[in-house]
């Protein structure tokens, strides 16, 4: 029998369940890995080193610690607002509490539609790869066979995610220690053959390829962090999944945090033996090769791994594989908490009787980013690269929300203490800012034409699928908004910013 999560207000024993999750299951390394997951790194790196390095040459290790930076503020921002809030709903229901329903429900919905373009494309990457992994690059290049495929893995990943957190932290465990460890032996067997002078195209390390100062296109630059900054994206699952973690006021932030650093540490290390080895050529295995710059990795993994570079591809495609189940997770755990406060229909607050998880909300989700990827390859494989490269806007807005609703909701207590006014006020003020100026900038340069790989209306592509994306949210919740169901969340009956948020006990 079906039960709803707002059923689980009740006690038991005196002890508040929450919304009925799972809780506890999660540790800091469980929660780790699965923010890990999410950013599914070394693909990240493998599609994104190529086109930084054309957009700032020999600088890209330093923009990579310089696109870390908002996201670090940002991750502060939650931190603090988790501490006295660890609720599933995260922007959602920080930015109700700050400014109100409609940006709240905004953050909600931008969480929600970023997941489903993004799940559309890691699921094109593991069906693709799953067949280059078994030697048939007919199957790989054939569509109907890789849309079949990708939503097949698609369902499956639904599948363990309705099954359960613990299951999908254990395997998460599998699937991101072996994308760690193919990382780490690329650059170990990079820097050999460069220090061995293997291939001619080598270079040798440079100090100067951390000094901001030798970027001669700021335009370049700008690209180049706008890059790097989304393949960050992900570590806030950690956040998403405080109602099923250990201590949740404060393990999912330390997470959070560690996530990154060990993001900085992948990207900046492999990218720069990367370089040392393959040089920034516009052939062979120079990076900046146009035949493969969407992968890197793939034609330099049979370069440096030699009979074993199917390895390689079988880390790509458990990269992209893992991002499908842990996008899923936080994702339906928002929906879930916008249903208990009613700012969607209560079915998305079912919870699974035997697993504790939302089943309908992650379903759901299945079904939505299966529908959208289907449609969006019927159209053409330039539409779905568009609706990833549009997926940045999405991001940073509720980044942005987040960071933003840290200052305002503890405004009161910025004077207070040095602490309170720096990782209250200054700090997440400075990640909004510059995460809105990403936002801005980027909206800005997908207007052009020849920023996409298609056109609309007169604009490039990907200008119109995320803003298009988001105007479509907001008259969503225009028409939730006329239902009856909606009036506690939008009257700001369900949820305000005294109201107790519905989370566990410790």
């Amino acid at each position: 029998m079906e039960r709803s999560a707002l059923s689980t207000e009740a006690q038991s024993g005196g002890k508040n369940l929450g919304k009925g999750l799972a809780n506890g299951a999660l540790g800091v390394v469980g929660s780790t890995i699965i923010g890990l997951a999410s950013t599914a790194p070394l693909y990240s790196l493998a599609a994104t080193l190529g086109y930084v390095i054309i957009a700032v040459g020999a600088q890209a290790p330093i923009v990579f610690i310089i696109a870390s930076i908002p996201m670090i503020f940002a991750a502060l921002a939650y931190q603090e607002l988790n501490r006295e809030m660890p609720d599933c709903g995260t922007t959602f229901v920080w930015g109700t509490k700050a400014f109100g329903p409609v940006i709240g429900w905004l953050g909600g919905w931008s969480v929600a539609v970023s997941s489903v373009m993004v799940l559309a494309n890691v699921g094109e990457i593991t069906g693709q790869y799953f067949w280059l992994l078994l030697g048939n690059e007919e199957f790989a290049s054939n569509r109907a066979i890789v849309v079949t495929t990708s939503v097949i893995f698609i369902a499956v990943m639904v599948g363990i995610s309705i099954i359960g957190v613990q299951i999908g932290e254990k395997l998460q465990m599998v699937l991101v220690g072996i994308q760690i460890f193919a990382m780490v032996l690329f650059a170990v067997l990079a820097l050999v053959h460069a220090l061995k002078g293997t291939y001619e195209g080598s270079t040798d390390f440079d100090w100067a390829w951390f000094d901001v100062t030798q970027i001669n296109s700021y335009s370049g630059f700008i690209e180049a962090v706008l890059l790097v900054l989304f393949i960050y994206w992900g570590w806030d699952t950690c956040l998403a999944l405080n109602e099923e973690t250990k201590n949740p006021r404060t393990t999912p932030g330390r997470a959070a945090m560690l996530c990154i650093i060990v993001l900085i540490v992948l990207y900046v290390g492999a990218g720069v033996t990367a370089m040392m080895f393959a040089g920034f050529g516009d052939t062979e295995f120079g990076l900046t090769n146009a035949a493969h710059l969407d992968d890197v990795f793939s034609v330099l993994g049979s370069a440096l791994f030699g009979p074993w570079g199917w390895f390689l591809l079988l880390s790509v495609m458990l990269s992209a594989a893992s991002s499908t189940q842990t996008t899923i997770l936080p994702t339906a755990r928002g929906t879930l908490s916008m249903a208990v406060y009613r700012a969607l229909p209560d079915k998305f607050a079912q919870l699974h009787p035997r697993w504790k998880t939302p089943w309908f909300s992650t379903l759901t989700l299945g079904i939505a980013a299966i529908g959208y990827y289907v449609l969006v390859s019927a159209i053409s494989e330039d539409v779905l690269a568009d609706s990833l490269t549009s997926m940045g806007l999405a991001v940073a807005l509720y980044y942005a929300i987040t960071s933003f609703a840290c200052v305002w909701y503890y405004r009161d207590t910025l004077k207070d203490s040095a602490r309170n006014l720096w990782m209250r006020g200054i700090i997440p003020a400075l990640g909004g800012l510059m995460l809105g100026y990403a936002f801005i900038q980027s909206a800005l340069d997908m207007l052009s034409e020849g920023y996409s790989e298609t056109v609309i209306l007169g604009l490039g592509g990907a200008f119109v699928i995320g803003i298009g994306a988001i105007l479509f949210g907001m008259l969503l919740m225009a028409v939730w908004s006329l239902f009856p169901g909606s009036k506690p969340f939008f009257q700001g009956r369900s949820l305000n910013r005294d109201t107790p948020v519905l989370v566990p006990d410790e």
